[in-house]
């Protein structure tokens, strides 16, 4: 416990140390607004991915409707700050929560299903919550919500992202998250062992929901207009990516997707015809030389590697 508490003050000091840097060289114009909207979708993407790594990863169930509870969490988060002027940070609360109970209701019913089942019930309740807002004249309806007040910076995003990140870590090592994992390695044995497998993977799912929501009162507080075609299946499909691309099971390999699919997007965003293909490409050799993803289980925070760099230095 005391290593592993050293181990997270070391990584906490390294992320100031690289937001310290970062915001230095945003400050000073030497990153172009360009990178600096890239930076805070990675950052968004980043929280957006460790969520979802959190119920198909570390719980092992099969979720394709993150995007929904990204929305709730989005109109909520606008809503409140447009309509009843209330603080940036009470608006990301108040999309988490809103976000959280959704996912906790959606997850009572539908996470009794397994695989397959599941992924087409979750895709079609991310659907339903699209077409519910599309419908709503109170947000806009299908032309979007307009005029939102700017409130996104890169300081909010990378800051709720450690939090995210450090409260996945601590569930995850925690007897609830060993229970997750217990789920995701064989089900039908966790619940002989006496774990209540339904409360855990709807604990999960609630977890994941809630984070989303914060993402999407972010994304929400970045431009000026959001509408409901920013939570499309496809966009919870591009989730999924970035957690398989990056190791399902490993927040270090949700870092890592989400920065890479946003970096290839945004590097090749000057040859639009050719950024799909290399972007599949991509994919495609991924899953033939690497299957389990960049990372697989491997943990930075788990501070494996520092060492075996440290032990490797004093040898030479």
């Amino acid at each position: 416990m005391n290593l592993m508490r050293k181990n997270d003050l070391i990584m906490l000091g390294l992320s100031l140390v690289l937001f310290a840097v970062l915001q230095a060289l945003i400050s000073t114009r030497v990153l172009s607004s360009f990178w600096e909207l890239n930076l805070i979708v990675i950052g968004i993407n980043v929280i957006m991915a460790a969520s979802l790594n959190l119920i198909n990863g570390y719980t092992g169930q099969f979720s394709l409707g993150h995007a929904g509870f990204m929305a709730v969490g989005a109109y909520t988060g606008v809503v409140m700050t447009s309509y009843f002027h209330l603080p940036f940070i009470a608006a990301l609360l108040a999309g988490a929560v809103l976000a959280g109970i959704l996912g906790f209701l959606i997850g009572l019913p539908t996470l009794r299903l397994r695989g397959d089942y599941l992924a087409i019930a979750t895709l079609g309740l991310g659907e339903i919550i699209r077409i519910v807002i599309m419908n709503m004249d109170y947000v806009g309806g299908a032309a979007g919500f307009k005029g939102i007040i700017h409130h996104t910076n890169f300081a909010w995003v990378f800051m709720v992202m450690l939090f995210t990140l450090f409260f996945i870590k601590n569930f995850v090592n925690s007897s609830h998250g060993r229970a997750c994992i217990a789920i995701r390695e064989n089900e039908i044995a966790a619940e002989a062992m006496g774990i209540n497998t339904t409360k855990y993977k709807v604990m999960a799912f609630t977890i994941g929901a809630a984070f989303a929501g914060v993402a999407g009162g972010l994304f929400a507080h970045n431009f000026y207009i959001i509408n409901p075609g920013s939570f499309t299946f496809l966009a919870s499909f591009n989730y999924l990516i970035m957690v398989v691309m990056g190791g399902l099971g490993s927040i270090t390999g949700s870092i890592a997707g989400a920065f890479v699919v946003t970096f290839i997007s945004a590097a090749l965003a000057a040859w639009p015809e050719f950024r799909m293909i290399i972007y599949a490409l991509a994919l495609i050799l991924l899953m033939f030389y690497r299957p389990q993803g960049l990372f697989g289980y491997m943990e930075v925070t788990s501070m494996g590697i520092f060492r075996r760099i440290f032990k490797r230095g004093r040898e030479s």
